[in-house]
């Protein structure tokens, strides 16, 4: 069966004038979505890893909603609320979109996903489920952990409608009868406790000899709410939850320090503007427009469910089934064979070391680090932190080194959405240790991803540096595909240090030698070689280029695209997210193609090649061609010059996702995906599988 996809056309508020050439943001953003919703759709992938992509799907609206549709509201002109015409129909656009998409959410999980779960032993009983025993159980559970901690508000004038956090799960229940007082407060409210878990393993011995059983927090809640209120009836009741505009935003001029205006503003992120409102299915009508009245939300953002209203909760049952057959089977990652038991400076001073994640460890990049730190020949070490998480050995070693009196600077990120509380815990713990920390620049994202070593070798200062395409993150790299590579090139170790030169002092950043640095040049670079592909192909030589990313927005690139592509290169976008650029349309870009693969890692590495007259460029960066990195942010692109090394990006990272014909999705110019099968499952080529079996054999000898 051929899946299509389809974005709708559309030109986003502000931003590409023309639906003509350019495909809507918005709806490309819920496309990507659709196709990671396919894969729980997949009936060939295991069936808790279709129950976690159906989390991730989850998830992803979640952001969504938090960021795109909040930033959509908030172009809003003025208090009367009247929307310029183009903004009203992207609202109207994305709005359909996602109520098929949550529709199809529900009817997936509770007709398809969890059938099959109990059907092999895995359980998660509503209340009618649940037998005596398992009743009584539940009864003790409530009474021992949750009661005690529920707050039930009943509204009056003493008791006004009380805060809600952001996706936090609440009940409002319609009550008959008076209250203690004689009055009729007709409704109450309920949050959920924070601290409870959402999904709670029963007793093995209430489950069967070889099943498992789970229940929802919002279940027992369900089953027991009655008890909170004694001498009265429940007429109506819902769970509800509500999705509010999660930007943080400081006044950058005014704000005399960035850490300490974030701690505050992330308090409040709980508290935005609401964008959505979840209830369930069968909540009435005169409660769910109650909710809408108070939260201030349009009837069209809200979201009737038939389930729990947050699905992404359902990971921590994925989490706690322990039947391996349901997974995806293991896989460790290798560790290159150019690091042996040698030290690692002694290795780099002989050649770079690449590392493809999560192929390959990401343990040798902690090393480096954690050895630098332990080094007494090492005087300095400089890194960048986007987000690394709240537990990382690499942080740990940062902290280490500058209690041993290291000279260590470390530029922190403050505003990486959602990182945000994580990177200021670290940014407090290295200052204690004695770190310099800055926070990048005010008003750009420090997004490269950048570490150096300076080491003191025979009366002279060596430099040996990290520049990778993902985050310094122990769990995002081992299910992120990136690249990173270990150099002590002299010109290319420079040019780092003089990115954190101009990053602590704020100067004007000296021309490099090979880093395309953003906001300065970065842009200008990637067009230049478009454009030189172009000026190739016109003199009748092959012009060709492939570039793999998160996304491909920014209209001057897609421009300078689209005028090579008129020239005759030839050009393969790999594309994992949304897409602005229309492929394949005569007269404007015939000559190039659009694939997204979604597969069992998340694909993250940014790669650039130009072919260059059999140069073969190859760039890896920390950047996707959007406006916001090329223009708003810190980010840096890094040639990659030993040929060997060259080769395995372009055979590794490029090469086997232009030959997948499992994970990839074929984008055309109207916008449509068509997942790409292969007639004979012999020839079935995955892109991500492949790089499992090259990294699990011995002997790796790519060819170009």
């Amino acid at each position: 069966m051929i899946k299509k996809i389809k974005p709708e056309e559309n030109s986003t508020p502000g931003e590409a004038p023309s639906s003509a050439i350019y495909l809507n943001r918005e709806i490309s953003q819920l496309a990507f979505n659709r196709r990671v919703l396919a894969q729980a759709e997949d009936t060939s992938l295991p069936l808790l890893e279709r129950l976690r992509y159906l989390c991730i799907c989850s998830s992803n609206l979640d952001e969504f909603f938090e960021v795109r549709i909040a930033s959509l509201l908030a172009n809003r002109i003025g208090g009367e609320q009247i929307d310029p015409p183009d903004l009203t129909e992207a609202l109207e656009r994305t709005s359909v979109e996602c109520h098929e998409i949550v529709a199809r959410q529900y009817q997936l999980l509770n007709h398809d996903i969890l059938p099959q779960l109990a059907a092999k032993g895995v359980y998660l009983l509503r209340h009618e489920d649940r037998n005596e025993a398992q009743r009584a159980w539940v009864k003790g559970y409530f009474d021992a952990n949750v009661r005690p901690l529920l707050t039930p508000i009943g509204l009056d004038p003493a008791h006004p409608f009380p805060q809600v956090l952001n996706k936090s799960l609440n009940f409002i229940i319609e009550l008959s009868g008076k209250d203690a007082f004689g009055r009729g407060t007709a409704i109450a409210i309920v949050k959920a406790p924070r601290v409870l878990p959402r999904v709670i393993e029963l007793p093995p011995e209430l489950s069967g000899k070889k099943g498992v059983s789970f229940c929802l927090l919002s279940s027992i809640i369900h089953a027991h709410i009655g008890e909170m209120f004694s001498g009265r009836e429940i007429i109506a009741y819902s769970q509800f939850r509500v999705t509010r505009n999660s930007d943080l935003w400081v006044d950058e001029e005014e704000v005399k320090n960035l850490r300490q205006a974030l701690q505050t503003e992330l308090h409040s992120r709980q508290f935005g503007v609401a964008v959505r409102l979840e209830v369930a299915s069968n909540c009435p009508e005169n409660l769910s427009n109650f909710l809408l009245e108070q939260f201030g939300i349009d009837h069209n953002r809200l979201y009737p469910v038939d389930g729990l209203v947050n699905l992404v909760r359902l990971s921590e049952m994925v989490d706690q089934v322990k039947q391996p057959t349901m997974r995806f089977p293991p896989f460790s990652a290798s560790l290159p064979a150019a690091l042996s038991n040698e030290n690692i400076f002694s290795i780099l001073q002989k050649k770079d070391v690449l590392l493809h994640h999560p192929f390959q460890s990401f343990q040798p990049v902690v090393d480096f680090i954690r050895t630098a730190a332990h080094d007494p020949a090492v005087v300095a070490i400089k890194q960048t932190i986007y987000r690394t998480g709240m537990n990382s050995e690499l942080m740990e070693a940062l902290i280490y080194a500058a209690q041993r009196g290291k000279e260590v600077t470390v530029i922190v990120e403050l505003m990486a959405r959602f990182d945000e509380e994580a990177n200021i815990n670290w940014a407090v713990r290295l200052e204690q240790a004695g770190a310099q920390v800055v926070y990048g620049v005010v008003g750009l994202k420090t997004h490269a991803k950048l570490a150096l070593v300076i080491r003191r070798e025979d009366n002279a200062l060596r430099f040996y540096a990290h520049l990778g395409t993902g985050n310094y993150h122990p769990t995002t790299t081992k299910f992120y595909t990136d690249f990173g590579l270990l150099t002590a090139h002299p010109k290319l170790t420079v040019d780092v240090n003089e990115v954190f030169i101009h990053l602590t002092s704020l100067t004007k950043p000296t021309n490099l030698n090979y880093l395309w640095l953003a906001p300065f040049a970065l842009q200008k670079e990637i067009i230049r070689a478009i454009r030189n592909e172009g000026l190739i192909a016109s003199q009748g030589r092959p012009g060709r280029i492939i570039a793999k990313m998160n996304a491909l927005l920014d209209e001057s690139v897609i421009r300078a695209l689209y005028a090579a592509s008129a020239q005759g290169v030839k050009i393969d976008l790999i594309v994992r997210g949304a897409c602005a650029l229309r492929p394949g349309v005569p007269g404007l870009s015939e000559n190039i193609k659009v694939r997204s693969i979604i597969g069992r890692f998340l694909e993250h590495s940014r790669i650039y090649y130009f072919r260059n007259d059999l140069a073969h460029d190859v760039y890896l960066g920390s950047a996707d061609w959007m406006n916001r990195n090329l223009f708003r942010r810190i980010e840096v692109a890094f040639p990659i010059l030993d040929p060997a090394l060259k080769k395995r990006v372009i055979n590794e990272g490029l090469n086997p996702y232009l030959k997948d014909n499992t994970n990839s999705w074929i984008l055309d110019g109207d916008g449509i995906y068509t997942k790409k099968k292969s007639r004979n499952k012999q020839l079935a080529y995955g892109a991500q599988q492949e790089l499992v079996k090259l990294f699990t054999t011995p002997v790796i000898s790519p060819t170009i």
